[in-house]
């Protein structure tokens, strides 16, 4: 079995993974899935084995999530209830993901475990991304043909899901406002916690989940994933912990940019339509997922599953990875400051109608 080593942490390196975190915690209050979709990227371009990078992730994102559900709940955008449960069932997968992982460990090492994670990313991110970024589209069409804020028609699965009695097994879902079987919300809260164990963020199922299978509106739904987050990064923070993969200096630096983060992106959804919460999850998912791949060849080649790759092409590969990389934390910063200044400006407008409104009274 590998021994794993943790990076040396150098002022460089402090302040970078602090900025980090402010942009994975301004992504993850805007849009409900950790941030960790470039948090774990990012401390694994800084030289943290995969095994490392997710579960000091997973550490920095209960009280950061905490932190997101509480800011959210006052807008009235968590459902607690269908957030606890789906949290329960994702304490599972969590658990069942943390032995898969610790297997590829002790079988391959931290090389073995770095291929895992970003394979996980790249199909993840390909799958759930273009299924967004395709939903996407077809409600910003119908909100430039004149349809305004009209909410998402639920689609024939949820109508279906909903539809469902089981006696016995019925919860009220006030996000869905239905009543909706807990046998429905088993798996899907087995696989958020499974994928969370893998890449350190379920919400790339959690959200688009209860958006497409149990009808909640995206808001909602990305706001209701940071319940679930914080008990999934709570018992990953155990399970992983015991494991001493743990690496506490990286969890509270990306947690000290994180908790500043995580608020302004909260902010910002009070200013956004539904479906440009989903742009902004569709583009940085694929940006990631572009990023990822580039190492992939460099890992079969360390592991001898290919032919070892020159060492400038490895240099190369690795040079286009960080940048994407670079390109998808500019994408996140930019997509929920822009939202956010936008959305002051145009109320400090309506403020000053009201205001000369008054006046004229």
């Amino acid at each position: 079995m590998e021994l794993i080593n943790f990076i040396e942490i150098t002022p460089l390196t402090a302040i970078l993974l602090i900025l980090v975190g402010f942009v994975g915690g301004m992504v993850s209050g805007f849009i409900g899935s950790g941030g960790a979709f470039v948090l774990t990227p990012a401390m694994m371009t800084l030289g943290a084995p995969g095994i490392v990078a997710v579960a000091s992730n997973i550490c920095h994102k209960f009280p950061k999530a905490l932190v997101g559900a509480v800011k959210r709940n006052k807008y009235g955008q968590v459902d607690v209830k269908l957030g606890l449960i789906l949290g329960v069932f994702a304490e599972a997968g969590v658990l069942f993901g943390k032995g898969v992982m610790t297997d590829i460990k002790n079988t391959f090492g931290a090389v073995g475990t770095d291929l895992y994670v970003s394979a996980m990313f790249v199909v993840t991110l390909a799958v759930v991304g273009g299924f967004v970024f395709k939903d996407y589209r077809k409600l910003k069409a119908l909100d430039d043909a004149g349809q305004g804020e009209v909410a998402a028609p639920l689609t024939r699965l949820a109508r279906w899901v909903q539809s469902v009695r089981i006696p016995g097994t019925m919860i009220h879902s006030r996000g869905a406002q239905a009543e909706i079987s807990v046998l429905f919300l088993i798996p899907i809260g087995f696989a958020t916690g499974f994928l969370a164990s893998a890449i350190a963020v379920g919400g790339f199922i959690g959200v688009p989940a209860m958006i497409y299978i149990l009808g909640v509106p995206a808001i909602m739904a990305s706001a209701t994933e940071l319940v679930i987050a914080f008990i999934m990064g709570l018992g990953g923070t155990i399970f992983y912990g015991l494991e001493g993969v743990v690496d506490i200096r990286l969890a509270m630096l990306i947690l000290l940019g994180s908790l500043f983060g995580v608020q302004l992106g909260a902010i910002g959804t009070t200013y956004v339509k539904d479906y440009q919460v989903k742009f902004t999850m569709a583009v940085i998912m694929l940006t990631v997922l572009f990023s990822r791949f580039f190492y992939i060849p460099g890992y079969l080649g360390d592991l001898g599953m290919i032919e070892p790759l020159p060492g400038t092409m490895i240099r190369a590969l690795k040079l286009a990875g960080d940048g994407i990389l670079a390109v998808a934390l500019l994408l996140g910063a930019y997509t929920v400051l822009s939202a956010l200044f936008r959305g002051m400006k145009a109320h400090k407008a309506q403020q000053a109608v009201l205001a000369r409104a008054e006046a004229a009274d």
